[in-house]
């Protein structure tokens, strides 16, 4: 959704730098640690060797996992990166995403650690014909693309922290447009050679049905802050001053119901904690909040959002590069 800074902050008059603290709406309760990050995202897909086709030849990961027992299961990473980013499961016949207005997954987001990477992706991918669309929210430059099932994804990059920008409590974000040939140059002559070690799941975007639900569930019960609130139709969340680790939003309207078991979708994604205690506490606010939560068999906890999409949250794993994004 095409909404530049302009249309959300007018001339931006009156924008301060958004250093540590000074921008952010915390829960009343319980707070996510600073050391938040995202796990793997499980999709349902119709066909898997159609689908890695795609994440290995398009977006670059790489299989790590693959079910002996059930062939209808991988797990992908980076290159030079063992912790697994997507985790594929194939469901024959499962309907195509975003068809017919659905809750749930609206994108999933790849953090590259760099521009440069960003830039021999957006070039590689122009390269095998792949239409993508694009945008500077400020905080980061992004690039939009649909796997063989229409699920959304976006692969992105961050600016530095010292350039972004807030008004009064709330962190600028927009959907400015992107210069892509600068962002070309930035890459240089390297080829792409595949997600590069140190990228990491960036956020999760959702479409849900009210956003102060949403804020209910997420902020208040899970923990996250509100980060930015006056984009139309939307609410981003963060822990430890990230610009978000979740988007929620109104767009897909008022008469769009869940995904159900037959379509393409978003099956859970995962918020990763720094310690034992930390997802106890998490357990112990959703509780608070009246929401169930299950104790998973990695010793996490898993629950559902009002609108049916799985939530894992679990203790990272030593090498899995638990923190914040930046």
């Amino acid at each position: 959704m095409g909404v530049t800074t302009r249309d959300i902050f007018g001339d931006a008059a009156g924008a301060q730098p958004a250093t540590p603290g000074s921008y952010g709406d915390p829960p009343r309760g319980r707070r996510l640690p600073d050391a938040t990050a995202l796990g793997p995202v499980r999709l349902q897909i119709a066909d898997l060797e159609r689908s890695l086709a795609f994440y290995e030849g398009v977006l670059g990961l790489r299989v790590v996992e693959r079910d002996g027992a059930r062939a209808a299961l991988a797990a992908l990473a980076a290159y030079g990166d063992g912790r697994v980013l997507v985790e594929l499961n194939e469901q024959p016949g499962a309907r195509p995403a975003g068809r017919g207005g659905r809750l749930g997954l609206y994108h999933f987001a790849i953090l590259l650690p760099d521009r440069a990477s960003l830039g021999r992706l957006v070039r590689h991918m122009a390269d095998a014909g792949v239409r993508a669309g694009a945008g500077d929210h400020l905080v980061s430059e992004a690039f939009y693309v649909h796997d063989p099932d229409g699920l959304g994804i976006e692969v992105y990059a961050d600016r530095p922290r010292e350039t972004w920008r807030r008004r009064g409590r709330e962190l600028m974000l927009a959907t400015d447009p992107v210069d892509v040939q600068d962002l070309l140059r930035a890459a240089g002559d390297a080829p792409w050679t595949g997600m590069p070690a140190g990228t990491v799941m960036g956020h999760v975007h959702l479409h849900v049905g009210d956003l102060e639900q949403a804020s209910a569930f997420y902020s208040e019960a899970i923990g996250f802050d509100r980060i930015t609130w006056s984009y139309p139709g939307a609410l981003f969340l963060g822990a430890g001053g990230y610009h978000h680790h979740l988007g929620t939003n109104t767009w897909a309207g008022p008469g769009a119901r869940p995904s159900d078991d037959e379509d393409a979708r978003l099956l859970e994604w995962t918020i990763e904690l720094p310690d034992a205690a930390s997802v106890q506490e998490a357990a112990r606010s959703l509780a608070d909040a009246g929401y169930p939560a299950e104790t998973a068999s990695d010793g996490g906890i898993a629950t559902r959002d009002p609108w049916g999409t799985g939530l894992r949250l679990r203790v990272a794993a030593s090498g899995d590069g638990g923190g914040s994004n930046d």
